[in-house]
């Protein structure tokens, strides 16, 4: 079923709350009853919506939106009283909420197949939008024949209205649909020359304030219309009904070619400012007009991540682009035209501003407080960047086109996501009500080039004992946890550790966003999965840890671990799984080890800490720190061993260590990495097997070095 040709749908907005817009919904939609002697139906869908209108109009609502979107039945003349109430000159009703502490959450999908009906059985569609606009009232917009857009006579109402109308515009909605009706007018407010100007936008009705009608039809909840009296309010309902109606403009509005929907998200999105400089106002309208001329939606969906398919629907977004600036905008000399058609074409099918951020290679991270503050870490410093999103809706879009295709999803319900890019880079993202100023975007950018060892030792990371060293030990089959704080580089530690691993074994990887890129042939990778629209399907790291166990792997490589799984980690690195390796926060090993304890803790087995310390005794074999330092360097700090158990403690033994000795000149941190001078004592089980280990490696170069000697313990 489709909308009603012969029906028409007239929605009200406002610029802000406290100017009217809801009482003059509702006594619009009575005047409009009583002038065409049409069957008129009035929609509260304000997504704040208190029940108001249930006040104003008197009537007791039989159901609400909610409700009425699931009804399985077909809405007809012989269901339609039992399903919406009318007053008693005829005038129906269909609210929002029932009660204050409601609310209204319809999806806009759910709601336009019931609208459709609706239309077939009214002549007009009156519909209370609200000020604040999700999925469902843009879709309601977007369908309605007119827009009739309430400000007030005052400076603040008018600012807000000409925000609201350019978000809305950004959003597609063509200016010809917004009617302008200035409420609460009086000799002494602005000029409506004024307003018009400002809004460009004609005014179709003057309501003069007169608010001791309206605040007693209000104590008594019924309409003011109702009363068909000739008071100069109910006289200007009553003409902006006939100026619609009896200059039909109303139809030629519904004839006007309709702007293409704007790229949906599926999950509700309040509109924020956009700024009004002229190049964004300018990149604005060339990005409508290109969604009007392709549907962009339907184009990246198509392509199923195929490269030819995403290179020839980037090849004609590029032509559609090209023609509309220079048709639009042919006075632009070469370089703006070429920057301006490149930040459309990245907003169109990209990341928007965020490209150029990830195309270059000295940016390591990119942090986004909201669409006006983004941050960029290079070299290990942060510095704030130039460059902004136009608002709050391209930042939501840019989140969406991320975590979207990786069947993840973002919404009230669940307001934060991690996911990755293309190229492995890892996502974060926040959206309120978790995050207050707006969403929140941390993108940890995946290198393109492989790192390896030789990277390592140009930054000054470690040195080539300490590489050999945990070469052997990786090849050899130890169980390794890689600690650090956050953006300390373990994740980028594993990895190339991972590269150790003899090609003949076979690998499985498990972790929350995919980023470890293993170049071993025998590999399977597994990700975790979050729960469908119902709840449930979710797939957890511990799932997949004692899944594994199924898969005869060599080797399991977690990418970190942060609740239970910890303990079924543990579990295989004690039962023949030799040589895995995971990542958990800490700051120094000893904290690795009571971390270790939290995490199993959390598994709700209920072990007492003498068994989760005995376990992580016998299954760890080696613990790698690595660490970001004040100058913003990554380095090495300690590999440590574990020993064993000591009474109640898990001993531990320090290997190797970088010591701090300093600043240079440029504040850079100076030291050296040392061996401690003790000998691990898996060394004697290696040589057992045959694997000669030279004891130089563990020969501390400075000249007040102790001497080397036979790891024996201690509590570290």
């Amino acid at each position: 079923m489709s909308f009603n040709p012969n029906s028409h749908i007239i929605t009200i907005s406002g610029g802000k709350g406290g100017i009217g817009k809801s009482v003059f919904a509702a006594n619009f939609a009575q005047t409009l009853l009583l002038e065409t002697r049409k069957k008129v139906l009035l929609i509260d869908l304000d997504k704040n919506s208190a029940g108001d209108q249930n006040m104003i109009t008197g009537i007791r609502p039989n159901k609400t939106v909610t409700e009425l979107t699931t009804f399985s039945g077909t809405i007809n003349a012989q269901t339609l009283d039992s399903l919406i109430s009318k007053n008693p000159v005829g005038l129906y009703y269909l609210a929002a909420v029932k009660s204050a502490d409601e609310s209204l959450r319809v999806s806009a999908d759910s709601f336009s197949r019931q609208l459709m009906q609706l239309t077939h059985l009214f002549d007009y569609v009156v519909v209370d939008v609200g000020c604040e606009y999700e999925d469902l009232q843009l879709e309601v917009i977007h369908n309605s024949s007119a827009c009739l857009f309430i400000t007030t006579p005052e400076i603040l109402a008018l600012t807000q209205s000409k925000k609201q109308i350019g978000n809305l515009v950004a959003q597609t909605i063509s200016m010809d649909l917004f009617q302008i009706v200035v409420n609460k007018a009086s000799n002494t407010g602005l000029n409506p020359q004024s307003i018009a100007q400002a809004l460009q936008r004609p005014i179709i009705a003057m309501i003069p304030q007169d608010d001791i009608t309206t605040a007693g039809a209000l104590q008594k909840s019924t309409l003011f219309a109702q009363a068909q009296s000739n008071t100069p309010i109910v006289n200007a309902y009553r003409d902006t009904v006939r100026k619609l109606i009896g200059s039909n403009i109303l139809q030629k509005l519904k004839m006007r070619p309709k702007a293409a929907k704007p790229v949906a998200s599926s999950t509700p999105t309040a509109i924020t400012s956009s700024s009004d400089d002229p190049k964004t106002l300018m990149k604005t309208r060339i990005h409508t007009a290109l969604i009007m001329a392709m549907d962009l939606k339907k184009g990246i969906t198509d392509t199923d991540g195929d490269p030819v398919k995403e290179a020839a629907l980037k090849n004609k977004t590029l032509q559609s682009i090209t023609q509309i600036v220079d048709k639009e905008y042919s006075g632009l000399d070469r370089t703006e035209r070429s920057q301006v058609i490149k930040e459309v074409l990245d907003e169109a099918l990209g990341l928007g501003p965020l490209e150029d951020m990830l195309s270059d290679n000295d940016v390591s991270e990119i942090m986004v407080n909201g669409p006006k503050r983004i941050f960029v870490e290079r070299n290990g410093k942060l510095t704030m960047s130039a460059i902004t999103f136009t608002s709050d809706l391209q930042l939501r879009n840019v989140i969406e086109r991320i975590v979207t295709p990786l069947g993840r999803r973002i919404d009230e319900k669940n307001p934060y996501v991690d996911a990755r890019l293309k190229d492995g880079s890892r996502v974060n993202a926040v959206i309120p009500p978790v995050s207050i100023d707006g969403a929140s975007l941390t993108i940890r950018k995946f290198k393109k080039e492989v790192i390896t060892t030789d990277h390592y030792l140009k930054w000054n990371s470690l040195n080539k004992q300490m590489i050999s060293f945990i070469k052997l030990c990786v090849e050899n089959g130890l169980n390794i946890i890689i600690s650090g704080g956050t953006g300390s580089g373990k994740t980028t530690l594993l990895n190339t550790m991972s590269s150790f691993i003899p090609s003949n074994e076979r690998i499985i990887t498990v972790e929350d966003a995919a980023e470890l890129q293993l170049n071993q042939q025998h590999v399977v990778r597994l990700e975790t999965k979050p729960a469908n629209m119902e709840g449930t399907g979710a797939v957890t790291i511990r799932d997949l840890v004692r899944n594994t166990l199924r898969m005869r792997p060599d080797r399991i490589v977690v990418g970190e671990c942060r609740g239970g799984e910890a303990l079924d980690m543990l579990s295989a690195m004690n039962t023949g799984h030799d040589g895995s390796m995971t990542t958990v926060h800490a700051n120094n090993p000893r904290e690795a080890v009571a971390r270790l304890e939290t995490l199993v803790m959390m598994a709700g087995m209920d072990l007492p800490s003498r068994a989760i310390r005995e376990q992580v005794a016998s299954a760890v074999n080696l613990i790698v720190q690595v660490s970001r330092l004040s100058d913003g360097s990554r380095k090495i700090m300690s590999i440590t061993e574990v020993v064993g158990m000591q009474g109640e403690v898990v001993t531990l033994q320090e290997i190797f260590k970088f010591k701090e000795t300093g600043f240079d000149k440029n504040r850079k941190i100076v030291g050296q990495f040392q061996a401690t001078g003790f000998i691990p004592t898996f060394i004697e089980k290696f040589e057992r097997k045959g694997i000669k280990v030279g004891t130089e490696l563990f020969k501390n170069t400075a000249p007040d070095a102790p001497p080397i000697k036979k790891a024996s313990g201690g509590n570290g």
